[in-house]
């Protein structure tokens, strides 16, 4: 009898055991009011390699950092746009652009040069392992087996679900926008930051 409850006790501990570490891989998404994580990243601005400091870009003025599935695809595509028009709104207000997607830093100097997309009006980030989007709480999806960009290009990266962060210069998150939860089209994103910046 002994030996029957003991070895229910340890199935029992087992199973918190494992819920507790699964609780701890889990990111949280974070939220208004966090403090942003800071990052370097390979980035293309007009089809330049550089370097993208969030640390130094805060030290100009407010940022929005803005993660997207895949640069040549439907949404991303319509947001670049749309960020790319409103630029100089953006740069009134003190407001840095930085796009950040999984893309290889090859595609993104092609996108970030493209008249159609950033026209190189702002940078667009390389995040290949989805390191710097896990930091900010989002989960990094693997590879469509098959799936195809604008320009039938096979997408061979993940994809970091479509969230915009907007960040005051004092490194506080000051609102987050996620199509996944709140429902907003790809432009609502570019809207609805610069009204934020706009306001600070």
């Amino acid at each position: 009898m002994i030996k029957k409850y003991y070895c229910l006790f340890l199935l029992v501990f087992s199973f918190s055991v494992l819920a507790t570490l699964s609780g701890f891989a889990q990111s949280k998404m974070l939220t208004k009011g966090d403090a942003a994580p800071v990052f370097n990243a390979p980035a293309s601005l007009a089809g330049s390699e550089s370097k993208f400091s969030l640390k130094k870009s805060l030290a100009k003025g407010p940022v929005v950092v803005y993660f997207y599935p895949s640069a040549y695809t439907g949404g991303c595509d319509a947001e670049a746009h749309a960020f790319a028009e409103m630029k100089d709104k953006f740069t009134a207000a003190g407001a840095t652009i930085i796009g950040i997607s999984g893309d290889d830093i090859q595609r993104l100097n092609k996108f970030s040069s493209d008249p159609n997309y950033c026209a190189g009006k702002f940078a667009v980030a390389s995040d290949a392992g989805g390191k710097i989007a896990e930091t900010y709480g989002l989960v990094m999806s693997p590879p469509k087996l098959g799936m195809k960009d604008v320009q039938g290009m096979e997408l061979n990266h993940g994809f970091i679900p479509r969230t915009t962060y907007v960040i005051g210069k004092d490194g506080k998150i000051v609102a987050v926008f996620s199509s996944a939860n709140d429902h907003i089209s790809p432009t609502d994103h570019v809207e609805k930051s610069l009204a934020i910046v706009k306001g600070l």
